[in-house]
């Protein structure tokens, strides 16, 4: 019964070590960063909807600063996507209707997804 209590206090302790080291890491990062979420909940972001049309985008917020190459569409099941860069975001069409909206970085230091590639 010895054994058992040193086994089970060992435990505890070993436990409770962890879960104090785990939070004391974790809490030096939570202060200084800036997550993309927490910037997209801040303020409501001027984004194109879901559904919108080609067209309809770019009237709206203009011609993009980038067309990138499109993706996909070797398959009648793959259609194609389209990407196109703004400042702010990146907007993703399959063939010709707004599938997704990403919202760029707002400087290095925030964490979120990064610039899309070519």
């Amino acid at each position: 019964m010895n054994r058992l209590s040193r086994s089970t206090a060992f435990r505890i302790g070993l436990s409770a070590i962890l879960v104090a080291a785990s939070g004391l890491a974790f809490a030096g990062d939570a202060q200084g960063d800036t997550l993309l979420i927490e910037r997209v909940r801040e303020k409501p972001a001027n984004l194109p909807s879901r559904g919108m049309s080609m067209a309809q985008v770019e009237a709206k917020f203009g011609a993009p600063g980038e067309r990138l190459d499109p993706r996909g569409g070797q398959k009648r099941a793959w259609p194609t996507i389209n990407r196109w860069s703004y400042p702010a975001f990146t907007v993703y069409f399959e063939r010709s209707k707004v599938i997704d909206v990403v919202m760029t970085k707002a400087d290095p230091d925030e964490i979120g997804p990064k610039p899309p590639t070519t």
